[in-house]
Parts: C-alpha cells; sequence; structure tokens
C-alpha cells in the first residue's frame, strides 16, 4: 500500500510503476499508485497529449492491488484519443479485461476504463512469451513464483539491458536456471526486496523476497547492479538508508530505489 509522512521523505511512498524508455520509446511497467506522478510527469514533458491521440503500453506484473490502482488516474488516460494497452501474462493467456473489470466498476469504483476519456484495450499472453510490437521491438518475460503468479520483464535496446523483477519469491532453490538466465549479464536488475533476512522468516508463502535474495540472483547471472524495489510499507527512510549502505557495499552500482529516480544507460557502439 503506498505510505506518506515525514518518515518517508527520502524514499518516497508510492506502490510500483516504473517508466522504461528505449530510445524514445515509452513503456510503463506497473500501474500502482505511482503512475499519478508518472503521468503528471508526461503531461509536463508533453508527451501523450498531441492531437490525434498516443497509444501507451502499461505492462503489469500481475493483478494484485497495488500494481493496478493507479490506472484510474494516470494522467494519458484523461486524454481523449489516447489508446491505454494493458498487457497481462498471468491468466493462461486471457486478458486482464474481466478483471479489472470487476474492480473498476459500481459499488467500487464510479466509472469503468471503458467510460475513461481515453480508450482501454486489454492483451493476454502467457508469462514466458516474447512480446512483440508493431515499431519492430520486443520484452522478454519469465514467469516468478507469486501467489497467483507474476510476470518478470526484461528490456534490451542499444547494447544495454535493464529486467523488472518484481513480486518474486526465493525458494529453496534459489537462484532458479530460468531467472539466473533471464537476467544473465542486466546492466540494472529491478528486484523486490520487501523483507529484510529476518523478516522474510515469518513471511514465507508470501511471495516476496529480500536484498539477499537478489544480490545471489545478481551473482549467478553477473548482473552488474540492482536496485531494492516494492518495499515494505513500514521501513522508513532511517532503515532504507541502512540498506542503502549496505546494498552499494555489497555490489557496488546498486542501490535503493526511490520516487523520481531516473537512470540512464548510454547505447552502446555498434550496438
Amino acid at each position: 500500500m503506498p505510505v506518506s509522512g515525514a518518515e518517508y521523505v527520502a524514499f518516497g511512498g508510492n506502490s510500483c510503476c516504473v517508466e522504461v524508455r528505449c530510445g524514445e520509446r515509452l513503456f510503463v511497467v506497473d500501474a500502482g499508485s505511482g503512475i499519478r506522478p508518472l503521468g503528471e510527469h508526461l503531461v509536463g514533458e508533453h508527451v501523450c497529449t498531441a492531437a490525434g491521440g498516443q497509444a501507451i503500453d502499461v505492462l503489469l506484473s500481475h493483478l494484485h492491488l497495488d500494481h493496478v490502482i493507479g490506472l484510474p488516474f494516470f494522467r494519458p488516460a484523461l486524454v481523449r484519443g489516447n489508446t491505454i494497452r494493458v498487457h497481462v501474462g498471468i491468466l493462461g493467456g486471457a486478458s486482464g479485461a474481466e478483471a479489472l473489470g470487476r474492480l473498476f466498476s459500481p459499488p467500487l469504483f464510479p466509472l469503468t476504463l471503458d467510460e475513461m476519456p481515453a480508450r482501454f484495450e486489454h492483451v493476454g499472453f502467457r508469462a514466458g512469451e516474447r512480446l512483440g510490437f508493431a515499431d519492430g521491438l520486443s520484452v522478454a518475460t519469465c514467469p516468478l513464483l507469486h501467489p497467483g503468479g507474476a510476470c518478470a520483464f526484461r528490456f534490451d535496446f542499444g547494447g544495454r539491458r535493464v529486467c523488472y523483477v518484481s513480486d518474486v519469491e526465493h525458494g529453496p532453490d534459489w537462484p532458479p536456471a530460468d531467472l539466473t538466465g533471464f537476467v544473465s549479464n542486466a546492466d540494472l536488475m529491478i528486484f523486490d526486496a520487501m523483507y529484510a533476512a529476518e523478516e522474510y522468516t515469518r513471511c514465507k508463502g508470501w511471495g516476496h523476497s529480500t536484498c539477499e535474495a537478489g544480490l545471489a540472483l545478481c551473482a549467478a547471472g553477473g548482473v552488474k547492479a540492482m536496485a531494492a524495489f516494492h518495499l515494505h510499507p513500514c521501513h522508513d527512510d532511517t532503515r532504507l538508508l541502512a540498506y542503502d549502505a549496505r546494498l552499494r557495499a555489497a555490489l557496488p552500482g546498486s542501490f535503493v530505489a526511490r520516487d523520481g529516480l531516473a537512470v540512464s544507460f548510454p547505447v552502446l557502439p555498434n550496438a
């Protein structure tokens, strides 16, 4: 759940949303409360406000509330003529239209997504498939261990690799070969580090992980840096600053994610 207050100023308290740019191409990964400030930022840049409308691909790791609750508050969804394409990979190939329709409708919500000014399109796929797009770009996916399932995403562009691995629990044979291969040689892995190691022992089976498990995956896959993500709402700035220092020492270039943080990688020559 999102959190706010004086103790959450340094790192912020929004739930999951990450903007990924491959050149000028925009992807939005997950639609938690963080999608609201993202939308304001895009409108401020005059992105997704052009006459005739634009299409935005929103890739959902899964459909739990903290990953979808921001959809109706995404400013580009309030621009008539825009298309918001929502991709879901945990329903055996079916789209998320039915599930999102149940959530965003009376009496739980005052209107449906179909009543928004922008047009919503719902796309289903199976986690593990590669997503192809009309402009020739593609995004790799991988299933994750999480109640009800979740999906990781990998972006390869300009000789760089960024992986989004949120809502995953590390099992006894961690790290698994399929996920290790999926993240191999990534420049950055955004990883679910919700629990401290001592907290995880009380939360097994809840579908989340730790910084230590993320670092083990980085070591196995040759990942260059990790962003600790999907932070626990009870972990305040003081605690996260300590985590951040330990993470930077363990794998230089790594860090605890913050609201609004931007990381960029120059395109490699001959990529």
